[in-house]
């Protein structure tokens, strides 16, 4: 049996420390963010007998799933609870959450005992590596935990003195709104998912089918605020002629859909924030641009002039829209990065078609951190570039990248096998790029926790010096 203790400090009193945890929202937030993790099941409470069930890929075999299932076996909050593993990759785990406050300033200190899998040959493989195959993977998950938890708490914090909203999410499933709503959850905000199926019996969902037209306007009476983050992947497939009607028409349908009826409703929503893209920008070599700039043309530039016109029933009902224009949203568990690192991890990293393009990216949780901003700052309106202040280009991420793994990055990667894979899309979304800042955002008071992309990435693959 080994013993492996961690200790993270917080700003924060016991009680929302504790609070935070018992939130459902907390389990999602405290899984690595390089874990390509799916949440089964997760009981709104830590209560002894609660259960917390979530899938993962198995350590050198991602296609193989494995489930843990955690249960609840002590809660006295708020100083103390724990859980066990009932299933799961161990064979045996069980884990102490205890909680200590001095003159405000929180300690949580997690210990857990564990045995590893197969027994003595188990403990004996761990011991000829040095501990890396299991301590090394426990520390990280654990150094994950106290940077998400530390920075939860005080971007929760400068709104303290606000109500709790009754929000309304759609995209929820996808790879920022399952971090939005888990983030907002353990907030205390009231947060539902608004889904294209059948809603599960006692959760906090809503249906609706914008591509038939169908939403219920009773059902999102009462919200504070709707947030849309949905619509067709636009790098997910080739394009085609199909394929393009769908990226235009999911957006169309959807949002307006949502903006048309929150437009007609008697209490009507404070905010409405909706996704867009820096795409609006098109190409534009090396110019500077912010939300005052001009947009530029094509195929992308035309689909978010027209994804944020969708919005204007709601603007002209006196509802505050913001469009959040993303730029490439890092995380390890999907979106652009999550892509690269295979090759990259093989040794086949470089630059893409000469690297001269610029990349305008942002951390995730920035993503997520700077939505909430958003929402809870009520002068905030129109579109704002959601993208750190210090966009690089393709060259200089892929040397950051490279850096970072540990592994070469002098693979070059011509333009035309982009052209050959991707097709049409590889040009706007590859090979062009723009160099775009987060002008409005920052003036707003927003401060970036990821200015610098070696930062991010670290963070991101919980590669930390």
């Amino acid at each position: 049996m080994y013993t492996y203790t961690h200790e993270t400090v917080v700003e924060s009193d016991i009680e929302s420390t504790f609070e935070w945890f018992e939130h459902e929202g907390s389990f999602r937030r405290l899984m690595p963010p390089w874990e390509v993790a799916e949440e089964v099941r997760a009981d709104d409470s830590l209560e002894v007998g609660s259960q917390r069930v979530f899938r993962f890929p198995a350590p050198g075999a991602p296609f193989l799933k494995m489930t843990w299932i955690a249960e609840h076996t002590a809660y006295d909050p708020p100083k103390h609870f724990s859980d066990t593993m009932v299933k799961g990759p161990f064979w045996s785990w069980n884990h102490d959450h205890d909680l200590s406050e001095v003159e405000g300033i929180t300690t949580v200190k997690d210990e857990v005992s564990y045995q590893v899998p197969f027994g003595p040959l188990g403990n004996l493989a761990d011991r000829l590596l040095g501990g890396l195959l299991v301590r090394g993977r426990i520390s990280r998950m654990f150094k994950a935990r106290e940077l998400r938890l530390q920075r939860d708490l005080r971007e929760h914090s400068k709104f303290s003195n606000l109500k709790r909203k009754r929000i309304l999410v759609a995209g929820s499933s996808g790879l920022i709104g399952t971090q939005l709503v888990a983030f907002l959850d353990t907030g205390g905000h009231d947060v539902w998912r608004l889904v294209r199926r059948e809603s599960k019996e006692g959760s906090k969902e809503l249906s609706w089918y914008p591509d038939k037209g169908v939403l219920n306007p009773d059902d999102i009476e009462g919200f504070d605020v709707i947030v849309h983050l949905g619509g067709a992947g636009i790098g997910d497939k080739r394009w085609n002629k199909k394929r393009k009607k769908l990226i235009v028409q999911s957006r169309k349908d959807s949002t307006t859909l949502l903006s048309d009826t929150m437009s007609k409703l008697k209490k009507k929503p404070e905010a409405f924030i909706v996704a867009s893209a820096i795409g609006y920008y098109g190409n534009r070599a090396d110019e500077e641009l912010t939300e005052d700039s001009s947009p530029g043309d094509g195929f992308l530039t035309e689909t978010v002039i027209q994804w944020e016109s969708y919005a204007d029933s709601a603007r002209e009902a006196g509802i505050r829209v913001v469009n959040t224009r993303n730029g490439i949203v890092l995380s390890a568990a999907g979106g652009a990065l999550g892509r690269m690192l295979l090759p990259w991890k093989m040794g086949g990293g470089g630059p893409l078609a000469g690297g001269k393009q610029w990349m305008s990216w942002i951390s995730l949780d920035d993503e997520i951190y700077a939505i909430h901003h958003l929402m809870m700052s009520s002068e905030c309106e129109g579109a704002y570039n959601l993208t750190a202040p210090q966009p690089v280009r393709q060259k200089d991420f892929s040397k950051t990248l490279g850096k970072v793994l540990r592994r070469p990055a002098f693979a070059p990667i011509p333009g035309f096998s982009m052209k050959i894979l991707f097709g049409e899309l590889a040009g706007p979304l590859l090979i062009e790029g723009q160099r775009v800042l987060p002008k409005r955002i920052q003036d707003s008071g927003y401060e970036f926790l990821h200015k610098d992309l070696e930062s991010a990435l670290r963070d991101s693959l919980g590669i930390w010096r």
